[in-house]
């Protein structure tokens, strides 16, 4: 088609031919009251006609969504006479909608939650929030204003859907404009909703008995297009606008990383893992690690779960790690060098992230191990049947690859010798390595082991020997992983001694299921209070609670203590100090107490996990920078932004497709070694498990569809229009 000239309000404007007048307004910037239009979209023709203009040589208002554009047109959107018929269109709407807070003078003063002061019905109540910035409809009545308020109407009593998990819908509040129905059907492909009923009875509706039944796709554009607050999110309805995404795309806020799920997650669904790499490695340098133990705060968040199951992003994340090549590498960047030496003490996630980031910023860096192999906890502190040594180690070399220097056995005893050999700054990433003690009787003895001591020491190829019973006290993930460790080791009876009910365990669900498949007992909101050695074996005291407890002893040939574990900080670094034995730093710059001495992950917060310490890591490196000079700049695209594809299609029974089971080894095969346990997803699952997504950032991609911003303040109005019936 050729592209045609006319003028809009005096403005030149260039369209293609069969381009509505509305289109080429919006496209131009030009801002037509409306309710109904959306960019891109067949419309319903004139659902809410608040579109009208006037076009020079032309009798009466024309909708401007409807009429074509042509070469030399004149177009006026505002004179007196379409303010008049707006206004009328405008209370013809509102009569048929509960209209009493629209034009309440009150309203910028009342809360959904308040009871009305002016004593009105809810049925003529539309609570529609004004503070959350969502209801067009108000806004239209701001900007064009009422001659005369509208009548109450009859409410229409039709059902109110709130038994959906994640959407709210209220039929008596729809305008039938139509949006809700052309996003499903024309931008997602869905499918879903349609018109139903005539006259008062005319709704929109499900296709099926309800939106799970209809082939929705519960990615909220209904509710993100909805301009009224006839569709609303679930849990979301009185928030501001500006909590709605972090609310609404949860996976993307959680993570402590910022890694962007929904992107990675969707770049799988189509078949595109090294893309999805690429996108995890933005933010962090050890996305095969995550991909194994990760505690996954995304999951738990997740929407997906409201409806059945969450996305297995955990399990995402190591696929694309294994299966994602390296299109990575060629994105990736490093500064050119500075001349500045940085520290960092300390070889788990926070150091090394840190030591990675600095490195690509062009620092000189030498990671301080005092343990043979580099890793931490991560290798320290994880089995290997979690944990595979290879994929820490690949991760590894890949930051030595940049030029990180990394020596191990050897503990650093002084930071001024640190200093001396010409650092300018130091990273303490010390973790928390050391055992807390549980402070009974008898926890001296011999056959009395601290969790992370045992550990570390089958994790570096120690024999360790613990008879045929024994109990692990504690209710965390350290707690379960010596217990399924001690099975491996020979043990044949093996029970957790949890202080805490089952349903408060600190332990992930998925670690305390595999302990119990592998013959694991566990003793719930039981606490040990003494132990002694009689005839060779400890003899463990125990206090049953809830009630008045019960009493009652078991033996055991080794008991692990998984309580709690601690940093360990030497007194000579003469650091400040708080409870805990965590050093102090300024939570904004992670800045010690001694100049160019900064301090982050478990050292400082106390254990928390891989994902937290990586984030502390690459916090870490921003601010270092900046103390050396720099911008403390570590973000990077390893590929270009893509724009996802809005039409998602028809699937049916999308909302109960059930979450893809990772294989694991069988239990037999499980306990008499440390082969990994869970075997990871093959590309068929890979793909149907990402495909399960919402899509929940999707919504956000529609801005473009809007119709302009309407302009602050009144409509104007223009006083010299010449229409056909004037010339005439």
């Amino acid at each position: 088609m050729g592209m045609v000239t006319l003028t809009i309000d005096g403005k030149e404007v260039k369209a293609e031919e069969g381009t509505t007048i509305l289109r080429a307004a919006l496209d131009a910037g030009i801002y037509i009251p409306n309710l109904c239009a959306l960019r891109y979209i067949k419309l319903p023709v004139g659902a809410c006609r608040l579109c009208v203009v006037l076009i020079e040589g032309r009798k009466g208002p024309v909708g401007s969504c409807t009429e074509p554009v042509s070469e030399g047109m004149v177009v006026y959107t505002n004179a007196p006479e379409l303010t008049t018929l707006r206004r009328r269109l405008l209370r013809t709407i509102l009569n048929n909608h509960p209209s009493a807070c629209l034009t309440c003078d009150r309203i910028e003063r009342c809360s959904p939650f308040d009871v009305c002061l002016r004593h009105v019905s809810v049925t003529e109540r539309c609570v529609t929030c004004p503070k959350n910035g969502r209801c067009e409809l108000q806004k239209l009545v701001d900007y064009i204003g009422l001659d005369e308020p509208p009548s109450p109407g009859t409410y229409k009593g039709l059902p109110v859907e709130r038994d959906n998990p994640l959407i709210i819908r209220d039929s008596n509040l729809c305008v039938l404009c139509g949006r809700c129905v052309w996003a499903c059907q024309e931008v997602i492909g869905a499918g879903a909703i349609n018109f139903t009923g005539k006259g008062r009875e005319a709704m929109v509706a499900p296709i099926g008995a309800s939106l799970a039944d209809s082939g929705c796709r519960f990615c909220g554009s209904c509710v993100e297009v909805c301009p009224t607050g006839a569709l609303m999110d679930r849990g979301e309805e009185w928030k501001p606008w500006t909590d709605r995404e972090a609310a609404l795309v949860p996976c993307r806020h959680t993570c402590p990383a910022e890694i962007d799920v929904p992107r990675f997650i969707r770049l799988i669904a189509e078949g595109k893992f090294a893309e999805a790499l690429a996108v995890i490695r933005e933010k962090v340098p050890f996305p095969g690690v995550l991909g194994y133990i990760c505690l996954h705060p995304c999951e738990a968040v997740c929407r997906r779960g409201k409806l059945n199951e969450p996305i297995a992003v955990k399990a995402l994340e190591r696929f694309a790690a294994e299966h994602g090549g390296e299109l990575w590498k060629q994105g990736a960047k490093k500064a050119s060098e500075t001349g500045k030496r940085v520290a960092v003490v300390g070889s788990g996630p926070a150091g090394l992230t840190a030591a990675y980031y600095l490195a690509k910023l062009g620092h000189k860096v030498t990671v301080f191990e005092a343990l043979p192999e580099p890793g931490g906890m991560m290798r320290a502190g994880i089995p290997e049947f979690k944990l595979p040594r290879k994929v820490i180690s690949a991760e590894i070399e890949e930051i030595k690859h940049l030029g990180v220097e990394i020596k191990t056995n050897s503990r650093i005893e002084s930071l001024d010798e640190l200093f001396e050999q010409g650092y300018q700054a130091i990273f303490l990433a010390l973790g928390a390595g050391q055992d807390a003690k549980l402070g009974v009787e008898g926890e001296e003895l011999t056959g009395v082991i601290g969790c992370l001591s045992f550990l570390r020491e089958v994790n570096l190829g120690k024999e360790v020997k613990l008879g045929d019973r024994v109990a692990v006290v504690g209710d965390n993930n350290a707690a379960v992983d010596a217990a399924r460790t001690a099975i491996r080791l020979g043990a044949k009876e093996v029970t957790i001694i949890s202080g805490r009910a089952q349903s408060e365990m600190r332990a992930s669900t998925d670690g305390l299921r595999q302990a119990t498949e592998e013959g694991i007992k566990t003793l719930f909101s039981t606490s040990l209070e003494r132990l002694t050695r009689k005839d060779g074996a400890l003899q463990a005291e125990f206090v049953q609670m809830p009630g008045k407890g019960t009493k009652f002893s078991l033996e055991f040939d080794a008991v692990i203590i998984a309580v709690n574990q601690m940093p360990e900080i030497p007194g000579q670094f003469n650091l400040q100090i708080e409870e805990g034995n965590l050093l102090k730093v300024n939570p904004e710059t992670l800045a010690t107490s001694r100049e160019g001495v900064f301090a982050g992950g478990d050292v400082v917060t106390g254990p928390t996990s891989v994902i937290d310490a990586i984030a502390a890591g690459r916090k870490a490196a921003v601010e270092i920078d900046k103390y050396l000079g720099g911008e403390g700049m570590i973000a990077e695209a390893l590929i270009p932004v893509e724009e996802p594809n809005l039409h998602l299609g028809r699937e049916e029974n999308f909302a109960s497709w059930p979450r893809v089971q990772m294989s694991c080894l069988p239990v037999e095969e499980r306990v008499k070694s440390f082969r990994e346990v869970e075997l990871g997803f093959d590309e068929q699952a890979a793909v149907r498990e990402a495909s399960r997504c919402l899509r929940c950032d999707l919504r956000f991609r529609l801005d473009s569809m809007f119709p302009l911003k309407m302009p602050e303040g009144k409509a104007a109005e223009l006083v010299s229009v010449k229409t056909g019936e004037e010339k005439g």
